[in-house]
This record gives structure tokens, C-alpha cells and sequence, in this order.
């Protein structure tokens, strides 16, 4: 009785990936328009996301007592949820099975805990950026050009977001990262202009200016992720704007 009393519902720790979950969902559905299983495929996609971090810290850690009790219960939820999709638009599995491979990628890491590795990162982007292709799919029935450059500018803007998170916290003493970063967002923007994308720079200006002016600053973490939060913010309306 008292283990039972002590089991709980973990919720994830990483507030960053908040914005992941959200942002190329919402996006692949304003863009392929929206319909009401988007409200059930969201509320699955939710609560399969909330089971992950529990297996994860399970897997890391080997305290399967402490973690697997709520990885069940979210993965139950997220079945029953899910079903409903399944039954309406059958093709939503293979999204499933394209995400498999990068998730287990992040299990690996979690095993060897090494979850801050930076390829480990681009593991769970490239997992986010599927979950919008499935939500651009259901409202479009279909794949197309416009979906994966949706996808695209969503992981290169999360990718920009590793590289300046590193620069702040982890990383913020290797000078390698800050290269890393500026280079990164300096080719961005100059690539997006050259292959004929140039208004979409504008996305990604406020990625620039803080990856270049806030290096070296001392910022509490809480207000480092109030400042993501807002460029994230800024991030998804100028997308929509774009795409209007």
C-alpha cells in the first residue's frame, strides 16, 4: 500500500521540448488544414509524448518501480486515443514507425547517460518534426513539398536552439559551441536567401540576435527559458504569417 501511495505521475523536467511538441504540430495543421481529428491526434500525440520521459528516466536510471507505474498509464491513454486516429486515417502508423528509429536512438543515449549528447538532440528534433508531417497529413491526405519544408524550417530552427542552449549552460566555457553556433546561424540565414527563401529570414532573426548578443552573459536558467519561450512564440506566428 504504501508503494502505491508513493507512485506518481512524472511529468517531463525538459521544458524546452514543450515547444517542440507544440510548434511543428501546429504548423502542419494550420498548413494542411485543420479538421477535427486534429484535436484527438494532438491529445494522443500529448500524452504518448508524457510516457517517453518516464521509459527514458526508467531506462537511465534502472528504477523501473519509480517510473514504469505512470509510463503505462500515459501509453494506455495515448493507445486509446490514438486508436480513434488509427480507425479514421489508417496511414498514421507508418508516422509511428518513422519515429521508432529516432527514439530508440534516445533510448541508447538514456541507457549510456549521455541524454545531453548533441546527436541525441537531433534524435528528438527529427521525432517532433514527424509529428507535424503527421499533422500536416491529416488534414491534407497527402505528403507534399510544402509539408516537408514546413518540417524543415522547424528542425532548423530547433536545431539553432541546441547549439545556443549549449552556448549558455553546458557548453558555455567551449569556445568551439560559440563557433558552432554563430557559423550555424550565420550559414541559415545566408542559405535561406541563396535557394530563394529570403522572407523567411525573418523567422529567424531573434535566433540570431540572441545567439550572438546574449553569448557570454551570465542569465538565470529561468529567464534563459522565458526567452526561449518567447522566440519560440515569435517563431510560430512568424511562420503562420508566411504561410498565410
Amino acid at each position: 500500500m504504501k508503494n502505491r501511495q508513493k507512485q506518481k505521475w512524472i511529468v517531463p523536467k525538459q521544458h524546452g521540448a514543450w515547444a517542440m511538441l507544440i510548434i511543428p504540430f501546429v504548423l502542419g495543421a494550420y498548413a494542411g488544414g485543420l479538421t477535427w481529428l486534429h484535436l484527438p491526434l494532438f491529445v494522443g500525440w500529448f500524452f504518448l509524448y508524457l510516457a517517453t520521459y518516464p521509459l527514458l528516466m526508467a531506462v537511465k536510471l534502472k528504477r523501473t518501480q519509480e517510473y514504469m507505474w505512470s509510463f503505462y498509464r500515459y501509453t494506455a491513454i495515448a493507445a486509446v486515443i490514438l486508436a480513434i486516429c488509427l480507425w479514421y486515417v489508417p496511414s498514421l502508423f507508418y508516422f509511428g514507425v518513422a519515429m521508432l528509429p529516432f527514439f530508440l536512438i534516445n533510448l541508447s543515449y538514456a541507457k549510456r547517460k549521455q541524454e545531453r549528447a548533441f546527436w541525441n538532440d537531433v534524435a528528438a528534433i527529427i521525432v517532433f518534426c514527424v509529428a507535424g508531417l503527421a499533422s500536416f497529413y491529416v488534414g491534407r491526405e497527402e505528403l507534399t513539398i510544402e509539408a516537408f519544408e514546413l518540417a524543415a524550417f522547424c528542425f532548423l530552427f530547433f536545431l539553432g536552439s541546441t547549439f545556443y542552449v549549449k552556448t549558455m549552460i553546458r557548453e558555455k566555457k567551449n569556445p568551439m559551441y560559440k563557433w558552432l553556433s554563430w557559423g550555424y546561424h550565420g550559414i541559415l540565414m545566408i542559405a535561406l536567401v541563396v535557394i530563394g527563401y529570403p522572407l523567411f529570414v525573418l523567422a529567424y532573426v531573434p535566433s540570431v540576435v540572441r545567439a550572438v548578443y546574449l553569448y557570454g552573459k551570465s542569465l538565470p536558467i529561468m529567464k534563459l527559458g522565458i526567452l526561449e519561450i518567447a522566440n519560440a512564440a515569435y517563431f510560430l506566428i512568424a511562420m503562420i504569417v508566411l504561410y498565410s
